[in-house]
């Protein structure tokens, strides 16, 4: 008993780190690792919104249920957003795989998450 709750914690960690859709499997699959990870007090649909206002090309969808933003163009994007609900509003993870185009370049994607999600 004491074993099987010792192990709980670990394995939320886990599934907490684990892709949620064919995009970030795809993007983690290239090698590529979180270029930001982070906890926000905003909703998902609220910092979708905020990305897409600021943002010139954001292709939207929903896995697992998360929201997953493409950035850039559809057929090599840039940037893979996944917008993960969590009890304090949502958890934030920006994916730019190694072989993707830099638009917006790194640092202005940057400012515009940390816009939306504070």
């Amino acid at each position: 008993m004491k074993k099987s709750l010792l192990l709980a914690p670990s394995l939320l960690l886990a599934a907490c780190g684990s892709p949620s859709g064919p995009q970030q499997n795809a993007a983690v699959a290239n090698g590529a690792t979180p270029m930001i990870y982070v906890s926000s007090m905003h909703a998902p649909a609220s910092i979708s919104r905020c990305l897409e206002s600021r943002l010139g090309s954001v292709h939207e969808s929903r896995a697992n249920g998360a929201t997953e933003l493409e950035v850039g163009s559809r057929s090599n994007a840039s940037y893979f957003v996944t917008l993960t609900p969590s009890a304090n509003g949502s958890v934030v993870r920006v994916v730019h795989p190694d072989n993707a185009p830099n638009d917006p370049p790194e640092e202005e994607m940057r400012f515009h998450v940390a816009r939306c999600a504070v």
